[in-house]
């Protein structure tokens, strides 16, 4: 083998471990570069995230302001106040806005009051959901049977107690007590998160129901048509007169105008409504982006007041949840 031979081939090895070199490094240039991409797109993500839910939180405080405003204005004002029946107003802050809806507590169906009128709006909501006829039988008969304080071991037609909980994978107690949040019904034999939180095809009936209401009858002038829907002697027909008339006037219903627009229905839902307000409030805010509109990021809390609306404290407070426009 020549001289010039072993050149060539020393060359070739050469050219090849640089090559190699250049690939190895060029791997870690492009790494890098993916991820300080990913870090920041995350560092990006996460300001954004921060920022709207600032912008909730922005929308919680406006509302529980407009509550207490609504209680207090005087007479001789003028300016509108927030309606409580869940109607959205919008509110800008800063480079993006807050969509903001409040209902009183008085206008959902109270897990804890009444058995028989609860049951019988429960089981209309689930019907009018799609919910198979035996399984919201068997929801609303345990849904009593969990709170009741009865006898531990009866129980009702569909329902259930301790024994049949004790037979599941992960054993539990019936609570025979009431409710301490909506979210305990997942608990209940028969309730599933796709009907109580809802799916794309169907909505759920989380943001129908409270344990906060502390009225055995529903409050029409702040049920969402939904709730109104479900109520007997009203369903879907007078459910929308119900709400149009509302929204076209700014003096709340009175037992006379729904007994006007019930007509001989008023003695079917005459138990299971009032126009009594209370002083506790569900406020759902979400926030938005100026340039993303579409993705937001929500808040539902729920707030309790005293008397004289001096002072209130959480009783509820979710995050993050669906966002309603």
């Amino acid at each position: 083998m020549t001289a010039s031979v072993r050149t060539t081939g020393t060359r070739g090895i050469a050219l090849l471990m640089v090559l190699w070199v250049i690939t190895i490094l060029m791997v870690i240039v492009f790494s890098f570069s993916a991820l300080s991409r990913t870090e920041t797109n995350a560092a990006l993500g996460f300001r954004e995230m921060l920022e709207k839910r600032n912008l909730a939180e922005a929308g919680v405080e406006r509302g529980i302001m407009e509550i207490v405003y609504r209680k207090l204005k005087p007479k001789d004002v003028t300016e509108e106040t927030w309606r409580t029946d869940g109607t959205r107003y919008s509110i800008t802050v800063g480079g993006g806005h807050a969509s903001v809806g409040i209902i009183d507590e008085a206008g959902k169906i109270d897990l804890n009051m009444r058995d028989d009128a609860s049951g019988i709006i429960i089981k209309n909501l689930l019907l009018l959901r799609g919910v198979p006829e035996d399984q919201a039988d068997t929801i609303v008969d345990s849904l009593l049977d969990w709170k009741d304080t009865g006898d531990s071991d009866a129980h009702r037609l569909h329902g259930a107690e301790t024994d049949y909980y004790e037979t599941l994978p992960v054993p539990y107690s019936a609570k025979n007590a009431n409710f301490d949040t909506v979210e305990e019904l997942l608990l209940v034999k028969g309730m599933t998160p796709d009907i109580l939180f809802g799916t794309r095809e169907r909505k759920g009936i989380d943001s129908l129901l409270t344990v906060h209401g502390m009225n055995a009858q529903i409050n029409v002038n702040f049920a969402p048509e939904d709730v109104l829907a479900a109520i007997p002697g009203i369903g879907a027909d007078f459910a929308g007169a119900i709400v149009s008339e509302r929204r076209s006037r700014d003096t709340a219903l009175t037992a006379a105008d729904l007994q006007t627009l019930l007509g001989q229905n008023y003695a079917s839902a005459a138990p299971f409504i009032t126009t009594a307000e209370s002083l506790t409030f569900t406020i759902e805010a979400s926030g938005h982006i100026a340039d993303r509109p579409q993705a937001a990021h929500a808040i539902r809390a729920t707030v309790t007041f005293s008397s004289d609306m001096g002072n209130y404290r959480y009783v509820y407070y979710k995050t993050p949840v669906t966002a309603r426009q």
